[in-house]
């Protein structure tokens, strides 16, 4: 099998058109994934599509820890190889996608980070007992099986769950924003935004908040005029949107044209350089949401990672970026631990790590395969996210 060329992503047009060229021309698995002087490490990313912003920014931050692995001499004296497909934003795409890898021979996969497409991509890596690492994959039924709630033995994630997002922004609105009456905008096509809404729903209602009304939207569209005008005659004093970018800039766009000037807040699906173009900077003057970093914060392997990354792309990272390169740096300290390339070893020793100190801070893991990490909550101030509180893990 010929050894696919590595490239640098450093345009977002660049990476999409590289989805396209990598992982192609397998020989159904009949390889693996650790012969000759490679490693081969599969990615099943948005690389084109409504999440594409979020995969491009993915696959960036992969090739540049690729990049400075292999520049230091690679793991076990081979160079680091990705495997990269499309999974086009859609979990049917997703699936398909993990077979190929499966197929094309990878000791390990850097599961989608939506979601939706994790959660369909799992069971075909799973049950090829291929290792898998969703960075930013945050609905809780990616590593636990829903109907047995049994953990599932190769699934992990590099992001923190949405039971936790959703009581740190519920802790933050109801705390330290000191608001009380919260009107809630779900995408109702997505799990990530359902499970999130519920999860803030819970834990802001627990501290003696209410929820005023919901309403629901479905991803892709663009009018949300009559939805926000049902929320605006509830008289909410703050809108909780946990939805992903492209509809998050529409609705705070159009919501402040109509004199809805409350706080807005989300989850870690806002975090896109996008959002701002959308929205507008004055419109998000005044929003919050949580994530998993902020390049604000005043620490040594942050800005050494967003140096490189501007140096590498001309431009900041995000959060998925972030959570990737982490992902791959982990995958690489796991397989030198364990004297091996084998998948079943490096699950092995996934399931044994201690700690990993990354770019996204110092993480371990729980018994549910879920990362045991700080979160951060952003504010925009004139079109840029700010750093505006941390809140440690339990």
């Amino acid at each position: 099998m010929k050894h696919l060329k590595k490239i640098l992503f450093a345009s977002a047009a660049a990476v999409l058109a590289a989805s396209a060229l990598t992982g192609c021309g397998g020989s159904g698995g009949s390889s693996s994934g650790s012969d000759g002087d490679t490693i081969k490490i599969g990615t099943d990313l948005e690389m084109t599509g409504n999440q594409a912003a979020y995969g491009a920014d993915a696959m960036r931050g992969a090739q540049l820890a690729v990049d400075e692995i292999n520049k230091a001499g690679g793991v076990l004296g081979k160079k680091l190889e990705l495997v990269s497909l499309d999974n086009k934003s859609e979990p049917s795409e997703a699936a398909s996608a993990a077979q190929k890898l499966v197929d094309e021979g990878v000791v390990a996969v850097v599961a989608p980070n939506m979601s939706s497409n994790a959660l369909a991509a799992v069971p075909i890596l799973n049950g090829a007992k291929i290792p898998s690492i969703s960075p930013g994959g945050t609905n809780p039924k990616i590593t636990v099986d829903e109907k047995t709630g049994k953990v599932i033995p190769y699934s992990y994630r590099a992001c923190f769950i949405d039971p936790y997002q959703g009581k740190v922004m519920a802790s933050f609105v109801a705390d330290k924003l000191q608001k009380k009456r919260v009107a809630i905008l779900i995408d109702n096509s997505s799990d990530y935004a359902k499970g999130l809404a519920k999860f803030f729903t819970d834990a802001f209602t627990a501290k003696g908040g209410t929820i005023v009304g919901t309403e629901a939207y479905l991803q892709k569209d663009t009018d949300f005029n009559a939805t926000l005008t049902k929320i605006k005659d509830l008289n909410p004093d703050f809108i909780y949107v946990p939805g992903y970018y492209q509809e998050v800039g529409l609705i705070v766009k159009q919501a402040r044209a109509m004199g809805i000037d409350v706080p807005f807040g989300g989850g870690d699906g806002w975090d896109s350089p996008t959002l701002a173009e959308i929205a507008g900077a004055d419109a998000l003057n005044g929003t919050y949401y949580s994530n998993h970093y902020a390049i604000q914060e005043d620490n040594k392997t942050v800005m050494d990672f967003v140096n490189a990354y501007k140096a590498a792309n001309n431009e900041e990272p995000g959060v998925f970026g972030a959570l990737t390169y982490d992902t791959i740096k982990l995958l690489a300290q796991v397989i030198k631990d364990a004297g091996s390339a084998d998948p079943q070893k490096i699950a092995d020793g996934l399931a044994s790590l201690k700690t990993f100190s990354g770019v996204t801070g110092d993480m371990s893991f729980t018994d549910t395969h879920d990362a045991k990490k700080a979160a951060f909550i952003l504010t925009y101030k004139d079109g840029k996210p700010v750093f505006a509180d941390k809140i440690s893990a339990d």
